[in-house]
C-alpha cells in the first residue's frame, strides 16, 4: 500500500504501488477535503494535452503540509527568474563577445557547443531560481526508478525485471511552479507527478525536480538519444550504479569523463549494496572513488567542491535518508543551476582552447618586418637603384669637371652611335621583372608563414590568408615606385666647389691653348724662339687638367655615394610603406583581431592562453 497527500497533510491509501497514475480522483461533495491522483498536470476531458492542472492555493499548499506563499504565487503563473552572479555574468559576456569576434574566422561547428552553452544560459536565466532540477540516470537494472520512488516516497517509476522498465523521462515536482522547466525538458504533463511528504521522511526537498530517465545503455536507440539531450538540460545529475556494472567503460568514457567539469553537480550513488557482504560495499565504494578520480572528477571529499559519492540500497531504504539529506541541502543553496552554467563554460572553454590558446608568444617581430622590407627592396633593386644613382653623379661629376678633350672624344662617340647617350651606365641591369615578381610573392608567403607561427590553425591560416590578399597588385605598385621615387634624376645636384673645379679645367686648357699657340707662332716666326716657356704652359696645362679631374673624382666620391644611398633609401622606403599598407596592416589587424579573443578567452577560462 501506498499513499499520497491530501491538502491537510494526511495520507490516503491508493491501493496497489505503481497505481498513481491510473487511479481515479476522488473526493467528497459538498466542500469535504478532496485529493488528486498525484498528476502535477494532465490531460483532461477537452484540455490540451500540455495543459496544467491548477489546484487552488489551498488544495497545493496541502501537499507542503499547511500554506504556501510560493504554491499560490505559482497558480497565477508568476515565478522568479535565476539570478547569476557577477563573476559568471562576466564570463557568459566574455563567451558571446569571443562567439561573435570568431563568427568569420571559424566555423559554425566549432562555435556550436559556444553557442549552446549561451542559449542555455539565456534560456535556464528566464526559469525560476526557486526549483532545482536533478536527473537520476544509470544503466539497465542499476535500480535507479527504485531509488526514485524511494526519494519520492510513492511508486511513481515502474520497476521490474523486464527492460527497459523506464521507456519515458518522469517527472517529479517537491514544489509548484515547475511546469516552465519541465517544458523546457519536453516532459509532457501525464508524466508529471507529485511526491509524498511526510515528517518520518526526514529532510524536506522543497524546490527539487526529480527526473527520472531511461536506461542510458538501453538497446532502444531513441531511449538513448532522450537521455543526451535531457542531460544537457538539467542542473544537477545522480548517477546510479551497481556494484555489478559500476566500472562499466560506456559509462565513464561517454558520460563521466567528459562530464569532469561537473563535479559540483554530480552525485554517484552506489546502488544494491545490500546484495553485498559486510566488507565489500566499501571495497566497491573505494574502488568506484579511485575510478572517478582517473576520470578527472574531483570528489567532494573533506569540505572540498566536487562530486558526491555515496553507498546505499534503495530497496531496503539504508542511506536514502542520507541522500535526502545531502539533497536537502543541495536544493536549499540554490546554486545548481549557475553551476552548472559554470561547468558547461568550463567544458566549452576546453574544447575551444585548441583554436584560441597559442603555444607561444604569437605576433610579428620587429626583426620580421625589417627583413620583410628587405626583401622588398631587393626585389624593387633598390640596391642596384642606389648604385645607378652614384653612378650618374659621377658621370655628371666627370661630366662637368672632366678635360674638353675627353669630352670632345665622347661627343665624337655618340655620332658614332647615334640613340645612345655618351654617359649611360653600360652597367645597369636588365629588365628583371619575373624574377622581382617572383622575389614579392616570396617575401610575401615569409612574412605570412612568420606572423602565423604559433598560432592556433584557423588564425594562423586567417593571417596568411589576409597577406595572400595583400601581395595582389603589390609587383605593379612597386614597379611604379621603382619610376617615381627610386630611379636617379636627369641632372643630380651639383655641389659648391663645382664652380671652382670648372673654372680649374677652363685654366689648364687655356694654358695649353696658349702654349700651343705660343709655339706655333715661334715656328712661324711671329715669336722669338723661346721653347722653354711654351712648352712649361703646355705641359702644365697637360698635366694639370687629369690632375684637377681626378681630384674631382675623389672629391665627388662621397657626395656621390650620399646620393646613391639617399636614392636607395627614398625607394626602400616607399617600398616598405607600400608593403606595410598591403600586406603587415592586414597582418597586425588579423593579429590584433586574434589578441582580442584571446583576451575574452582568458575573461571565459582565467587561464593563459600562452602556454606559460
Amino acid at each position: 500500500m501506498t499513499a499520497v497527500t491530501d491538502q491537510t497533510g494526511e495520507q490516503e491509501p491508493t491501493g496497489k504501488e505503481g497505481e498513481g497514475e491510473g487511479a481515479a480522483e476522488a473526493g467528497v461533495q459538498g466542500g469535504e477535503r478532496v485529493w488528486d491522483d498525484g498528476l502535477i498536470a494532465r490531460r483532461g476531458g477537452g484540455a490540451d494535452a500540455g495543459a496544467a492542472a491548477q489546484p487552488s492555493a489551498s488544495g497545493r499548499a496541502g501537499a507542503h503540509g499547511g500554506p504556501s506563499a510560493h504554491g499560490a504565487q505559482s497558480a497565477h503563473g508568476a515565478q522568479d527568474s535565476t539570478t547569476y552572479a557577477a563573476p559568471l555574468r562576466a564570463r557568459l559576456d566574455a563567451l558571446r563577445e569571443l562567439v561573435g569576434l570568431s563568427r568569420a574566422r571559424l566555423d559554425g561547428q566549432t562555435l556550436a557547443e559556444a553557442g549552446r552553452v549561451l542559449d542555455q544560459a539565456a534560456a535556464r536565466r528566464e526559469l525560476s531560481d526557486r526549483h532545482t532540477v536533478v536527473a537520476i540516470a544509470g544503466a539497465t537494472g542499476s535500480g535507479k526508478s527504485t531509488l526514485f520512488n524511494a526519494l519520492a516516497g510513492v511508486a511513481i517509476s515502474e520497476t521490474g525485471v523486464r527492460r527497459p522498465t523506464t521507456a519515458a523521462p518522469l517527472a517529479c515536482s517537491w514544489t509548484d511552479g515547475a511546469a516552465s522547466l519541465l517544458d523546457r525538458l519536453g516532459i509532457p504533463g501525464r508524466l508529471r507527478r507529485r511526491p509524498l511528504q511526510s515528517p518520518a521522511q526526514g529532510a524536506r526537498l522543497d524546490g527539487l525536480v526529480l527526473v527520472d530517465l531511461p536506461d542510458h545503455d538501453s538497446a532502444a536507440v531513441e531511449h538513448r538519444a532522450q537521455v543526451d539531450r535531457i542531460l544537457t538540460l538539467v542542473d544537477a545529475v545522480i548517477w546510479v550504479v551497481d556494484p555489478e556494472k559500476y566500472a562499466d567503460a560506456v559509462l565513464h568514457e561517454r558520460y563521466l569523463r567528459p562530464m569532469a567539469t561537473h563535479a559540483e553537480v554530480t552525485f554517484v550513488v552506489l546502488n544494491q549494496t545490500d546484495r553485498l557482504p559486510d566488507d565489500a560495499a566499501d571495497l566497491v565504494l573505494d574502488d568506484l572513488r579511485r575510478l572517478l578520480d582517473d576520470d578527472g572528477i574531483a570528489l567532494g571529499e573533506h569540505g572540498e567542491p566536487g562530486a558526491t559519492v555515496l553507498a546505499l540500497s534503495a530497496f531496503t531504504g539504508e542511506g536514502v535518508g542520507e541522500l535526502r539529506e545531502v539533497l536537502g541541502q543541495f536544493v536549499a543553496e540554490r546554486g545548481a543551476p549557475a553551476r552548472r552554467i559554470s561547468a558547461d563554460l568550463d567544458t566549452a572553454a576546453a574544447r575551444l582552447r585548441p583554436v584560441y590558446a597559442a603555444g607561444q608568444r604569437v605576433g610579428l617581430s620587429e626583426r620580421a618586418r625589417e627583413e620583410f622590407s628587405d626583401r622588398l627592396a631587393e626585389a624593387v633593386g633598390a640596391t642596384a637603384t642606389g648604385q645607378a644613382a652614384e653612378r650618374a653623379w659621377r658621370r655628371n661629376a666627370s661630366k662637368a669637371c672632366g678635360t674638353p678633350w675627353l669630352r670632345l672624344w665622347r661627343w665624337y662617340e655618340a655620332q658614332r652611335a647615334p640613340g645612345r647617350s655618351p654617359w649611360a651606365d653600360s652597367t645597369a641591369p636588365a629588365d628583371q621583372e619575373p624574377t622581382a615578381r617572383q622575389r614579392v610573392e616570396q617575401a610575401v608567403r615569409v612574412v605570412g608563414e612568420e606572423a602565423a607561427a604559433g598560432l592556433p590553425a584557423p588564425w594562423g591560416q586567417a593571417v596568411r590568408d589576409a597577406a595572400t590578399r595583400g601581395s595582389v597588385g603589390l609587383p605593379e605598385a612597386l614597379d611604379e615606385l621603382a619610376v617615381r621615387a627610386g630611379a636617379p634624376s636627369e641632372r643630380p645636384p651639383r655641389p659648391g666647389w663645382w664652380p671652382m673645379a670648372v673654372l680649374l679645367q677652363a685654366s689648364m686648357t687655356l694654358l695649353q691653348i696658349v702654349g700651343g699657340l705660343w709655339l706655333v707662332g715661334q715656328i712661324v716666326g711671329v715669336f722669338e724662339p723661346n721653347l722653354g716657356v711654351p712648352v712649361l704652359l703646355m705641359a702644365s696645362g697637360i698635366v694639370g687638367g687629369p690632375c684637377v679631374e681626378w681630384a674631382c673624382r675623389m672629391a665627388a666620391r662621397g657626395p656621390a655615394r650620399r646620393y646613391g644611398l639617399e636614392a636607395e633609401r627614398r625607394l626602400r622606403e616607399a617600398a616598405s610603406g607600400r608593403g606595410r599598407a598591403q600586406v603587415l596592416d592586414p597582418v597586425a589587424a588579423e593579429l590584433l583581431r586574434y589578441r582580442e579573443v584571446r583576451e575574452q578567452y582568458v575573461r571565459v577560462t582565467g587561464l593563459s592562453t600562452t602556454g606559460r
